[in-house]
């Protein structure tokens, strides 16, 4: 496309791209253009500028006979075959202007008197019939003064008007200013149709052109070597809508903009780019003529209030605008759930409305350039312009300078400062233009590649009552903030700002979206070539022609819709297609949804979007069982732990001790050499495991600690009996495979659910041969092709994975780790406003416990009836003996301590043993009453978690 064509934002714009064949021919004496329908091509959003500017050529040119244009190379001139022209108006036509009359009254503002040496002389295109022009003339007309009052130097500045629907009278309003007032320098009109004209006659002079229009296409310093931007670019605002967007979760704006250069060829693909960034996008581009007819904004807007989209960004001239709103309040399209957010070209004249066009925009959101209010050299020029505007403005109600008084000012300011440094000549007082840095009402002015440097601070305003709120701050990079001053904390957060006011009056924040009025069930896909029909199931019945869809996927999605703030008509239509294609036909809008075990994978993520996983994430790997086939030497030991066997030698010991040292001077076998005692102790000590030795014992304490270590005893080897048997009649099962290593260097084969996206995960990620892999339809071929050993290792999803394996629960397990893929998710456009919502909703399901019991009864239904858990069998730990062990232990120490300190008469023995026998019970009773305390602290824990922060 030329240079001077609008970058496209996809099929959507592309739809908006129109061309209009035009064959007039516009007649200048002997010379005349004709445009040729075989010249027309695409030309972006810029034929109707093209119309109109023919139009108010010929028009104005026709009628004023002192202008005379040279031909030249028709062929090069042709605004539509020509690739080097980038620009409407007359660059299609060299203009030279000489031997002009006067064709408006020029103003000039000079109040020194003639004897002051003039240091140069400015030239300004203004709008005096706009509240931009009047604001601009008295802005302006200040800067000029002090200048002079600040330096003690005079410029001239010559201002002729224009209006906006005449942009020809722009051009011969530079062509008087260049050869009468002979200027230096030319601030051009508001409307970059009328700067355009100006840029190219300012070029052909050589003569600097500062534009305050909205905003200036990237393309025009380019085309124009003498043209400068100096009015702040809109596209960084578009940043700032972008962050609002994103903070209230609306993910569709549509876009209502002025069908002119100046206000779409470069701000709405920034606006697009932004939104992209945060996760939004333009659902709609709404094209309105910069003086549509009442009639046409009512057709548009009532195409609006049909759509789901609620979020309006308004990019249109302060005249446009106004009209909009009246009528979109006469529609009821200012009411409760929508949204309006202005940019620049309207937020900057909201102070200047009066009552009445203020009550049609309640609610709105606006964003501005900004500028520091608390400075003084601001406030002086507040004050000053204040008073001024009201002198020379009578009409208007409000006197407040808005953003592009400011800029004027600064503009004026800045040419003045680089003529006191430069000559006169144009090229010169140019480059040092582009080298001047100004401290201005709006900051610091300079030039970047011809463009004043980008701003990146701006307010944002929202309008209620009579007035309109300062909300506060948005800032590239930083965010949100109440103030700018310094050490003021930012944040991502609108809160911050306090309460909106939206549409309608309400306080809660409007979702961006409705169902439209006009709306149609839902087109919801579901796939039937499911392999586990427990998921989804699609039955046809050829006899009265009636499909039904049934499954844990669809009863999901029911559930999930009756949360739903709102009702939701949906129809279900079966796919037998592969799931890569399925979700492909959400992004061909052959289905608006897609419900089924469809796999969240980052590749679908090109044609659609998914909500939150249903079912757990990851691929496992399904084998046979085999016998156990490992040495079974040590299974005798098994039945107790390594630390249980330790502990009953021990105790064991112990007892034998306690036993010889107080029968030893009673029993003669018990004495003699050290080494003998040492073999009498131990034998004592295995020997009581399994007889009394009563009429052997001679004493009481001997006796009594006997009887308690034959009870212990007893316990422990019933149990030990108990479980050895359980070990040796349970049959042990051991998986086949164990990891995939072993199966890629075996080049074994292995099976996944066709359709699926496993296959190229068994391939790209874990390193098999495409050959080695087959697909299957069914649980029951899987388990045919394991069983015939086919297949060595079949790969399922975890929610297939678990109803395979409570099918075949005796035969296959699950080996090796758990590999991690996106589970399973219902499937929406890019962008659409649904999925929010119903991502809420299902989570909203699951937190309910209604996921949980759909989950529960779907597994139950493939239950083994004789599972048996052959994998749980535990060794005992001293954990399941500590009271006997304690019991017996402190019996023991008591009988030895009274057998050391015993006296001589009976009657004392014999209460010594019932205190022991006391003792031992209250150490029984302390031990149990301190595991019934940690008990119920943990049951206290559980049921009372201690709140997080």
């Amino acid at each position: 496309m030329a240079t001077g064509g609008f970058s496209s934002l996809g099929s959507q714009l592309d739809r908006l791209l129109y061309v209009k064949a035009m064959h007039r021919t516009c007649f200048f004496g002997s010379n005349s253009f004709k445009f040729s329908k075989d010249s027309v091509q695409r030309l972006g959003l810029t034929s109707l500028h093209h119309e109109l500017s023919f139009n108010a050529v010929c028009e104005g040119y026709q009628t004023e006979q002192e202008v005379s244009f040279s031909q030249g190379d028709r062929s090069a001139r042709d605004p539509i075959t020509s690739a080097n022209i980038a620009a409407p108006g007359l660059s299609w036509m060299t203009l030279t202007c000489k031997d002009i009359k006067a064709t408006a009254d020029v103003e000039r503002t000079n109040t020194f008197g003639t004897e002051v040496h003039v240091g140069g002389v400015i030239g300004a295109i203004v709008d005096n019939s706009s509240r931009f022009g009047k604001e601009q003339k008295v802005a302006m007309e200040m800067a000029i003064e002090d200048v002079f009052n600040r330096t003690n130097q005079a410029y001239d500045l010559y201002m002729k008007y224009s209006h906006r629907r005449k942009p020809y009278q722009a051009a011969l309003a530079a062509c008087d200013l260049i050869n009468k007032q002979e200027v230096q320098a030319i601030l051009s009109p508001q409307t970059w149709e009328e700067a355009s004209l100006v840029a190219e006659i300012g070029s052909q002079a050589k003569i600097p052109v500062l534009s305050i229009a909205y905003s200036t296409p990237l393309w025009a310093t380019e085309r124009w070597p003498f043209l400068l931007q100096a009015s702040a670019d809109l596209n960084a605002q578009m940043k700032a809508i972008a962050a609002i967007v994103q903070y209230w979760e609306w993910h569709q704006v549509t876009v209502i903009y002025e069908d002119i250069d100046s206000l779409s060829s470069g701000v709405i693909p920034h606006l697009s780019d932004a939104l992209r960034e945060v996760g939004s996008e333009i659902s709609h581009l709404v094209a309105l003529a910069p003086f549509a007819a009442t009639s046409s904004l009512s057709k548009e807007l009532e195409r609006l209030k049909d759509e789901q989209c609620r979020v309006f960004v308004v990019h249109l001239s302060l005249s446009l605008a106004v009209r909009l709103f009246e009528r979109a309040k006469e529609m009821n399209m200012m009411e409760k759930d929508f949204v309006w957010i202005t940019t620049d070209t309207l937020t900057s004249f909201v102070h200047s409305l009066d009552d009445s066009t203020i009550s049609s925009m309640q609610g709105i959101l606006g964003v501005k350039n900004y500028f520091p209010h608390k400075d003084p050299h601001y406030r002086d020029f507040y004050t000053r312009f204040r008073k001024r505007f009201s002198l020379e403005n009578p009409e208007e109600d409000n006197h407040e300078p808005g953003t592009f008084a400011v800029q004027a000012y600064d503009a004026v300011w800045t040419v003045c400062l680089a003529m006191r440094e430069s000559s006169k000549d144009g090229p010169q007082l140019l480059d040092k233009l582009m080298l001047s840095e100004v401290n201005g009402l709006s900051g610091k002015v300079k030039f970047i590649d011809r463009k004043v440097a980008p701003a990146h601070r701006f307010q944002i305003i929202n309008v209620i009552g009579k007035r309109y709120n300062e909300l506060g701050f948005w800032s590239d990079g930083s965010g949100f903030s109440v103030t700018i001053d310094e050490g003021a904390p930012y944040c991502a957060s609108m809160r911050s700002l306090g309460q909106v006011f939206w549409p309608g009056g309400p306080w809660t924040t409007p979702k961006g979206w409705i169902l439209p009025t006009n709306a149609k069930p839902l087109r919801i896909g579901v796939p039937t070539k499911s392999s586990f029909k427990q998921y989804v199931k699609v039955v046809h019945d050829s006899t009265k022609n009636v499909t039904s869809f049934e499954g844990f996927a669809i009863d999901l999605f029911q559930a999930t819709v009756a949360r739903l703030p709102f009702y939701l008509p949906h129809n279900f239509t079966p796919f037998d297609g592969t799931y890569d294609a399925l979700v492909e036909q959400v992004h061909l809008k052959k289905f608006d949804a897609v419900v089924g075990d469809v796999a969240i994978v980052a590749k679908r993520y090109r044609h659609a979007e998914f909500t939150h996983p249903y079912t757990e994430s990851g691929l496992v790997m399904i084998v046979p069982f085999r016998p156990l086939g490992s040495d079974r030497a040590w299974l005798f030991m098994k039945p107790f732990t390594k630390a249980m066997w330790v502990l009953i030698g021990a105790i064991n010991v112990y007892n034998g001790f306690v036993v010889w040292l107080i029968e030893r001077k009673h029993c003669p076998d018990l004495k003699g050499s050290t080494l003998n005692q040492m073999g009498a102790s131990l034998s004592l000590s295995f020997t009581t495991l399994f007889s009394l030795q009563g009429a052997k014992l001679h004493s009481n304490l001997s006796r009594m600690a006997m009887v308690v270590w034959l009870f212990v005893a007893l316990v422990l080897t019933q149990t030990y009996t108990a479980n050895l048997t359980s070990i040796l009649t349970v049959e042990r099962l051991e998986p086949t495979v164990t990891d995939v290593e072993s199966l890629r260097n075996g080049n074994a084969e292995v099976g996944y659910c066709r359709g699926s996206f496993v296959a190229d995960y068994l391939v790209d990620v874990l390193g098999f041969h495409r050959d080695n892999i087959k697909n299957y339809t069914s649980p029951e071929d899987y388990a045919q092709a394991l069983r015939s050993q086919e297949i060595a290792a079949a790969f399922l999803e975890v929610p297939f994975a678990k109803l395979f394996i409570a099918k075949y629960c005796k035969e296959f397990t699950i080996a090796g780790p758990i590999y991690k893929v996106g589970g399973f998710g219902f499937v929406f456009p890019r962008g659409s406003p649904l999925l929010p919502d119903v991502t809420k909703a299902l989570l909203n399901v699951s937190e309910r416990g209604k996921l949980r019991e759909l989950e529960t009864n779907m597994i139950a239904s493939e239950k083994c009836v004789d599972k048996e858990a052959i994998d749980e069998i535990f060794s005992l730990s001293p954990s399941s003996f500590w009271v006997l062990f304690i019991f017996t232990a402190d019996l023991n120490a008591s009988a030895l301590k009274i057998c050391v300190f015993k006296k001589e008469k009976l009657q004392e023995t014999v209460w010594l043993l019932c205190l022991l026998l006391a003792e031992s019970l209250m150490i029984i009773v302390k031990a149990t009453i301190a595991e019934c305390e940690k008990l119920y602290k943990i049951v206290v824990l559980i049921t009372n978690p201690p709140n997080t922060i």
